[in-house]
């Protein structure tokens, strides 16, 4: 299917593009998670395979922006990054190739489930930013040292790194929504890897794994479908991951995340109603 594209088109994909990247790595969940009920909405006609291309797209250019970022601040836990990887990477083939074969309504109903857990972490999120557990069960092996910012002493488990990986990596792949939805949550609550580093080390992962998840769909000939839009959409993200990068530092997450919540339930419940319907 071929999108036909308006001047408007050239004037607010790329603004679209620079929000969510901006507002998702702000709050650290990735800028796919916002980005794909938009493009269901906007793109009534895309298929599942289509709008996960765009959409990893758009994912693949805020991560590696706000990776660059991150790496300039040295907050990146690179040992904890190679582990993830490893797991996510297979899994993001598998994903990306599983969602070139499943329908657009059972897709909308997978997905609007998907936000609503998605919303309750979120939520949930509301109430730890800020807080870091400080109880310790072993040893520090890890030790960031981040430029013009505090020194972080963590233990990261090798096994547990290493199973939620792939996980991370199918949905992140099927979905089209990067996997720090699943891969910060899981470093902050399971591994107490304190959320600045979890965050700077989920989108460094994230490069990774969208790279294969598009590779695999252009492989398969699915990337024709959409690529127009993606690169409008991933011009204003590349500039946009760098704003969230500087304003995640400085502005208060409390007040973003519960409208965030309130928001992806919402959308969550909408899909899951036309994806059944």
């Amino acid at each position: 299917m071929t999108f036909s594209l308006t001047p408007l088109h050239f004037v607010l994909l790329p603004i679209l593009g620079g929000a969510v990247a901006a507002l998702g790595t702000m709050v650290g969940l990735g800028g796919g998670f916002i980005l794909v009920p938009i493009l269901i909405f906007l793109f009534p006609e895309a298929s599942p395979a289509a709008l996960t291309t765009i959409s990893l797209t758009v994912v693949f250019l805020n991560a590696s922006s706000a990776t660059i970022g991150n790496l300039a601040a040295r907050c990146i836990d690179f040992r904890t990054a190679v582990l993830l990887v490893a797991g996510a990477v297979p899994a993001a083939i598998a994903g990306s190739a599983t969602a070139q074969v499943v329908s657009r309504e059972s897709f909308e109903s997978m997905f609007g489930v998907l936000l609503i857990f998605g919303a309750l972490y979120v939520l949930w999120r509301r109430w730890k930013v800020g807080a870091q557990d400080q109880s310790l069960l072993h040893e520090p092996n890890r030790e960031i040292r981040e430029r013009k910012g505090p020194i972080y002493r963590f233990y990261v488990d090798t096994i547990i790194a290493l199973v939620v990986s792939p996980v991370a990596g199918f949905v992140s792949s099927f979905f089209g929504i990067g996997g720090g939805v699943i891969h910060v949550p899981a470093l902050t609550f399971i591994l107490k890897v304190p959320f600045r580093v979890a965050s700077a080390t989920a989108l460094l992962v994230l490069v990774f794994t969208s790279i294969t998840a598009i590779s695999t769909l252009f492989f398969s000939g699915a990337i024709h479908e959409g690529w127009r839009r993606a690169a409008l959409l991933g011009v204003g993200a590349l500039f946009g991951a760098q704003l969230g990068v500087y304003l995640g530092r400085r502005v208060d997450a409390k007040v973003i995340l519960p409208i965030l919540s309130v928001a992806m339930a919402l959308v969550g419940v909408r899909q899951l109603i036309a994806g059944l319907s």
